[in-house]
C-alpha cells in the first residue's frame, strides 16, 4: 500500500494548497520598504552603508584593469554583489530567496540612480571630501554624456523599479504557490 504522508513544512499532492503566511509577510514589508526607498532614493538608510561598502571595495578591485574600469568599478560592485547573492539563491534552487533578496539589488540602483544624476552639480558629500572625484561626472564626462547625467539617472530608477517589481511579484509567487524551496 503506499500511503502519503504529510511532513511539517511540505505540502504533499493529496493536500490542499495552503499559501506561506510568514513568507508573504515578509514579501509585503520587503515590498513596503522597497516602496519607501524608491519614493525617496536620497535619503541614506541603512543598506546604503552595505552597498558603500561594496562601492569602496570594487574601486580597488577593477581598479586593477585600468583608470576609467577602476572609476565603474565602485557601481559595478554596488549592484554586482547583491546580483550575485540573487544568483547563488537561484543556483541552489531558492527561488524565494532570490526573489526577495532580487529587492537589495533594486535598492541599490535607486541608490545609484542618486549618484548618477549628480554627475554635473557635484553636490553629493563624498568619501575624501572636496577633493573626491565624483565617479560619475567622470565617467560620463569621458564618455560625452555629461548632459545626459538625469536622463542616465531616471533610466537607472526605472530598471530599479523593474526589479522591485519583480522581487515583489517572485515573493508573493513562491508564497502563494507550493513552496519548491522545501524540495
Amino acid at each position: 500500500m503506499n500511503r502519503q504522508v504529510d511532513r511539517p513544512g511540505k505540502a504533499s499532492r493529496s493536500s490542499p494548497w495552503r499559501p506561506n503566511f510568514f513568507r508573504l509577510g515578509l514579501v509585503i514589508l520587503v515590498g513596503l520598504y522597497g516602496a519607501v526607498c524608491s519614493a525617496s532614493p536620497s535619503t541614506y538608510r541603512f543598506l546604503d552603508r552595505v552597498d558603500l561598502v561594496f562601492h569602496e571595495a570594487g574601486h580597488a578591485i577593477f581598479g586593477l584593469f585600468g583608470e576609467f574600469i577602476g572609476v565603474l568599478g565602485g557601481s559595478l560592485m554596488q549592484i554586482l554583489i547583491p546580483a550575485i547573492v540573487v544568483g547563488c539563491f537561484f543556483f541552489h534552487q531558492q527561488h524565494y530567496s532570490a526573489a526577495v533578496t532580487l529587492f537589495w539589488v533594486a535598492q541599490s540602483l535607486f541608490n545609484l540612480s542618486v549618484y548618477v544624476r549628480d554627475a554635473r552639480a557635484q553636490a553629493l558629500p563624498l568619501l575624501g571630501g572636496e577633493d573626491a572625484l565624483h565617479d560619475w561626472h567622470y565617467l560620463l564626462g569621458r564618455l560625452h554624456l555629461l548632459k545626459w547625467d538625469q536622463a542616465c539617472g531616471n533610466l537607472v530608477y526605472l530598471v530599479g523599479v523593474a526589479v522591485l517589481i519583480g522581487s515583489v511579484l517572485g515573493g508573493l509567487s513562491y508564497s502563494l504557490g507550493e513552496d519548491p524551496d522545501a524540495g
